[in-house]
């Protein structure tokens, strides 16, 4: 019996190891004829109050921008997992908009606009798909 789970002690080890190897990093690693970009332009304005504004600019054509607002929202009276019940109440969420736009491999310049608040993020732009009517 010894010399039997010694035998399949060495079959496990010698599967985990072979499992276990490096991968051929040649297929697994992107190629890239790209050059670095460099922030040239960048603006972050955090006030007191939570709110801010951002935005950089880069020098391969990305612009980001985004904006945060605090808004009061009512929260309906609803029940937790529990069952126990959380009557309505305001808080105050954050809310970001904003857009960012960059330019595709054909040179077409693609734009999002956005919010994202109490409904999620919500996009925006020509090449994005709209729900049906």
């Amino acid at each position: 019996m010894y010399k039997f789970v010694c035998l399949v002690s060495s079959a496990l080890l010698l599967v985990s190891c072979a499992l276990a190897r490096p991968q051929d990093q040649r297929a697994a690693a992107p190629t890239t004829t790209t050059t670095p970009a460099s922030i040239i332009k960048q603006e972050n304005v955090n006030n007191a109050d939570g709110t801010f504004n951002s935005s950089y600019e880069t020098s391969n054509g990305i612009r980001v921008e985004n904006i945060g607002t605090l808004k009061k929202i009512t929260i309906p009276r609803s029940e937790d997992a529990n069952g126990q019940v959380i009557e309505e109440h305001e808080a105050v969420i954050l809310v970001q908009t904003g857009s960012y736009s960059y330019n595709d491999p054909d040179g077409n310049v693609i734009s999002v606009q956005y919010v994202a608040d109490e409904n999620g993020f919500q996009p925006q732009g020509d090449h994005l798909p709209v729900a049906p009517q």
